[in-house]
């Protein structure tokens, strides 16, 4: 009797919450004194904000808005939920910037604008200066600021001095310069052969696009909008990480379908809160283990924090990361997405930069993406526990993948890899199952940082560890190209090398020798080092082919991107095991097994595409190999 009016109260409120549920419209030609019918809609988006409750949604119409969005108040739940989106099949742009005019022509390509500072309102991009730990301008004493100045949707690169600016254009590098005095901004920008008055020129008004203002505000989807021109700060792990888009401490976000580009930092951010403790004496192993500490008592735990959803976008032209997130992206999925052009210009440099840079990535998936012409494709630093990298397409990176301080377990599964260097490697406690490696893997042999593992599924810290290399599994890849492993020859713990596939050009990590690199080391770390003796790599199963070329080599026709690669079907002749939980076993530092995020067992029953494999006798690589020869797959999107 009790369970029947619990689920009949339950029927009741959702049936009230549909009832009640209001959809609010928004259109340039809407005014906000109306009440945002379809026929009498809103002028901006921040005002609808404003009226949404949990349950309503929130319609965009076709134009441009230019306007930053602070939602007051998130859903209730998965199920009821505040959406954002923009009317289906109408184009819906989002900007941090204004159209700038009344420019005057000073010498060369140079041209000048004087704006009021009170344009600017409360924030004033151009006496901005980017700051934060780990960041490093260069040369050390160079200034940069979060505006930027865009000529018909092209960014300028900001110059160092005013002489620069004066000079002769380069047309492919472009400058901007600008001085703001107790009145007025004056900013001067090169523009070769163009009237910036006859041209759309925009500069950065605003830091964020759409961020709350503060922290938990929970279960709102962002859908379908074309979101760009932010002048955001950098975001290190220790102090709040604010993106064009962030979700600002919170849960259950979705972010899908929407285009991301132009933040001077970061575009979408699932990061930290800010408190007292932000760059603040934070910016070493025992400054971010504080801040850790600091998060848990702040809420941070699987049902208060993270658990979002980033799909189906694409985020690029941003000069820190595409995606960032301290702690907040625990427990999220990364799915679909297209990141590309992140920390290109080189406008600046430090320690934070990739396509996906996230700190605590702890049942987190990582899936399904297409990363490239990134300084750096994936960047997972600091207690990547039960993370999953599979079935991603990721080339022309500087570097692909980086495991920085974890402990595991972390799996990398049926990922093409095809930048020069595809792995760097400072962490134990993973397996690389089914990937095509078409580059190097560099090896730091030990860190001597104490970094956190944690209870399973959970965000409780169990111990600190330092890091030694090893621990890890290669299981049924195919090496390629320049796909070099040679620096796991010997490592302090494990390594194990079966059922992988060696192809011209690549080199084995057996009998090989290099000069051994290592991270941070304090006064503690040769002590500590003492703990772990040398050891060579094992191999088992191994399928030699020095003589056999895979040509790979990745195509692009309008926006579909097509692999080209010679297999040998002979290559089933070695029998491969199904890899499962069972088969990995358990990583050493944390002892935990390899598990889903939901901890359910890992099998690894389907390839890229994800079709079914032969689990009798799986084939090496991403792809289930039917037949030999040369063969076209089509690998992005899906």
């Amino acid at each position: 009797m009790k369970n029947l009016r619990l689920k009949l109260l339950v029927l009741f409120a959702l049936i009230t919450s549909v009832i009640y549920a209001k959809e609010y419209h928004v259109s340039v030609k809407g005014n906000n004194i109306n009440d945002g019918t379809k026929k009498s809609p809103l002028s901006t988006i921040s005002a609808a904000a404003n009226l949404a409750m949990p349950g309503d949604t929130v319609i965009v119409h076709a134009g441009i808005y230019r306007e930053q969005i602070a939602p007051p108040r998130g859903g209730n739940s998965d199920s009821e939920r505040i959406v954002y989106e923009a009317a289906p099949g109408e184009s819906v742009e989002i900007k941090g910037s204004e159209i700038i005019k009344n420019w005057k022509k000073l010498e060369n390509d140079t041209w000048e604008v004087r704006i009021s500072n009170s344009f600017f309102g409360k924030f004033n991009p151009y006496s901005d200066l980017i700051h934060g730990d780990w960041f490093s301008p260069t040369p050390r004493d160079r200034k940069y600021h979060t505006g930027a100045v865009y000529l018909n949707n092209n960014w300028l690169m900001e110059a160092a001095k005013k002489e620069e600016v004066m000079a002769p254009a380069d047309e492919k590098n472009q400058l901007w310069w600008a001085e703001v005095d107790s009145t007025n901004t004056t900013i001067r920008a090169q523009f070769k052969n163009v009237d910036p008055n006859k041209e759309t020129v925009e500069i950065n008004v605003r830091q964020t696009i759409f961020y709350p203002d503060k922290p938990f505000i929970n279960f709102i989807t962002l859908r379908g909008f074309i979101m760009e021109h932010a002048a955001t700060n950098w975001a290190p792990p220790t102090a709040e990480q604010m993106g064009l888009v962030g979700t600002h401490w919170s849960r259950g976000w979705i972010i899908e379908n929407n285009t991301i580009q132009y933040s001077k930092c970061v575009g979408i951010a699932l990061g930290k809160y800010g408190d007292k403790w932000d760059n603040n004496n934070t910016q070493s192993a025992e400054g971010y283990v504080g801040t850790i500490n600091r998060a848990l008592t702040f809420g941070w735990n699987k049902g208060t924090i993270g658990g979002h959803i980033v799909r189906n976008n694409t985020i690029a032209y941003c000069e820190q990361a595409g995606i960032v997130g301290s702690m907040g992206c625990s427990f999220s999925t990364i799915q679909g997405n297209t990141i590309h052009d992140i920390h290109i210009r080189r406008l600046f440099g430090g320690a934070e930069m990739a396509g996906i840079k996230f700190h605590g990535a702890i049942d987190v998936q990582i899936m399904n993406n297409h990363i490239y012409k990134t300084c750096l494709g994936v960047w997972l630093d600091w207690m990547a526990q039960g993370v999953q990298v599979k079935n991603n397409l990721m080339h022309d990176n500087s570097r692909g993948i980086f495991l920085e301080v974890d402990h595991g377990p972390m799996l990398v599964s049926n990922n093409i890899l095809l930048s020069k260097s595809n792995l760097l490697m400072n962490s134990s406690g993973a397996a690389f199952v089914h990937n095509i490696f078409g580059g190097k893997i560099d090896v730091i042999a030990y860190d001597a940082r104490l970094t956190p593992y944690h209870k399973p599924h959970s965000t409780f810290v169990a111990a600190l560890h330092d890091n030694p290399g090893g621990d890890l599994q290669f299981i049924n890849n195919l090496f390629v190209n320049g796909g070099d492993a040679s620096q796991y020859s010997k490592s302090l713990l494990p390594v194990v090398f079966d059922g992988n596939v060696y192809t011209k050009g690549s080199v084995r990590a057996i009998g090989t020798k290099d000069q051994k690199r290592f991270g941070e080391m304090n006064k503690n770390a040769k002590e500590q080092m003492k703990n772990y003796n040398e050891q060579d790599a094992t191999e088992r199963n191994a399928v030699i082919k020095n003589d056999f070329d895979a040509s790979v080599s990745l195509s692009q026709k309008s926006k579909e991107m097509y692999m080209e690669i010679s297999f040998d079907k002979n290559w089933l002749a070695q029998k491969r095991k199904l890899v499962t939980t069972e088969l990995l076993g358990k990583v050493i530092i944390p002892n935990l097994p390899f598990e889903n995020t939901d901890g359910s067992g890992v099998k690894i029953n389907t390839d890229y595409f994800g079709k079914k494999r032969n689990v009798a006798n799986p084939s090496p690589s991403p792809f289930e190999i039917v037949k030999s020869g040369k063969q076209t797959f089509k690998v992005w999107p899906k």
